[in-house]
């Protein structure tokens, strides 16, 4: 068992030469090259996810910055509506002021007519009345009494006339 046998001792070593030759010529260069091309792919994938993620970060990043830029526009636009707003009721309160104090001099011009018109009336009115009790006295001369129940009589009676014409 232990004999050492040189004829088959060299066709072992030659058939071995001859199986490491045709291992190397066609089965280790296609293992070898598509070990190499799997790593290859291996490695531009890498990369490739490596420079996505690089850009996508970016992306986000930008992302990030235009939504705090959006937020500050429209915060800015939300303190300039309000500033607005305020000015349009300042605005708008001073013009109903104005409105109302236009219409509160007209009502003051209004009722002073009324006024004077009726004290007017009023003076009109006791003219007449002093004329007519003067004419009533003088048509009928009568004692100091009976010229006052005469005055009496009469200013009931234009008072009675006024309730009647007031409604």
């Amino acid at each position: 068992m232990f004999d050492i046998n040189l004829g088959l001792s060299i066709w072992t070593i030659a058939v071995f030469v001859l199986l490491l030759f045709i291992l190397k010529k066609f089965a280790w260069g296609p293992i070898l090259g598509a070990v190499q091309d799997r790593e290859d792919r291996l490695r531009s994938t890498l990369e490739s996810a490596a420079s996505e993620r690089e850009e996508s970060t970016k992306l986000l990043e930008q992302y990030r910055k235009q939504m705090l830029d959006a937020r500050r526009e429209a915060q800015d636009l939300i303190v300039k509506a309000k500033e607005a707003g305020a000015e349009v009721r300042k605005e708008i309160e001073e013009d109903a002021r104005a409105e109302a104090n236009v219409i509160m001099e007209k009502a003051r011009e209004s009722i002073e007519k009324e006024k004077e018109a009726a004290l007017h009336e009023l003076r009109q009115g006791s003219v007449d009345i002093a004329l007519a009790a003067a004419r009533k006295l003088l048509e009928e001369k009568l004692d100091e009494e009976k010229d006052r129940e005469l005055a009496v009589s009469f200013v009931d009676d234009l008072s009675a006339e006024a309730l009647e014409d007031s409604r």
